[in-house]
């Protein structure tokens, strides 16, 4: 049985805008990561620090995924009205 897509699909007008702001978000979060992991091997003792019952690697590395999570949720937010200013 074969399926076809579930929506027509046809030319997105905010593709590039869209390309940008995604390869800007993936830089932000590749320089927060790279600060982690530098602090992680330039002194790993800064990171055992006790910070509300946890090390700080633990509280940077949650931090790190509730960013993540964050910067996922604006993408979303910002294309999705890109998508609806440029496609209509």
């Amino acid at each position: 049985m074969a399926h076809g897509p579930a929506v027509k699909l046809g030319k997105d007008n905010a593709s590039s805008y869209k390309t940008r702001l995604g390869v800007g978000m993936f830089i932000t979060y590749t320089i927060v990561y790279a600060i982690f992991v530098a602090l992680n091997a330039s002194s790993p003792q800064l990171m055992q620090n006790i910070i509300f019952g946890q090390t700080a690697a633990v509280i940077w590395g949650f931090g790190l995924i509730g960013f993540a999570l964050v910067l996922a949720v604006i993408y979303n937010h910002l294309c999705t009205k890109a998508e609806v200013k440029m496609n209509d």
